[in-house]
């Protein structure tokens, strides 16, 4: 867990206060479904997809958490 002094140096970063459900909320409501599993090949965005199964597979698995970060700042960028 980050301390408070650690939270406070990250004003920058796009990450920084978002919860993964929000973060996975706003690129389904950005993408939708479908473009999500294209952009990020996992099958919990493209086999019957929802954010409770997606959620429990990406707290457990770091590269696929990171691609949905890494997809996220982009997002923003490209707002």
């Amino acid at each position: 867990m980050k301390t408070e002094l650690e939270m406070q140096n990250q004003p920058n970063n796009p990450l920084h206060g978002k919860t993964l459900e929000s973060i996975l909320n706003e690129l389904v409501e950005y993408y939708g479904w479908e473009q999500l599993g294209y952009h990020i090949n996992i099958n919990s965005f493209n086999h019957e997809p929802s954010v409770k199964s997606s959620l429990k597979f990406l707290r457990k698995t770091p590269w696929a958490r990171k691609k949905v970060e890494d997809l996220y700042i982009e997002m923003l960028e490209r707002k």
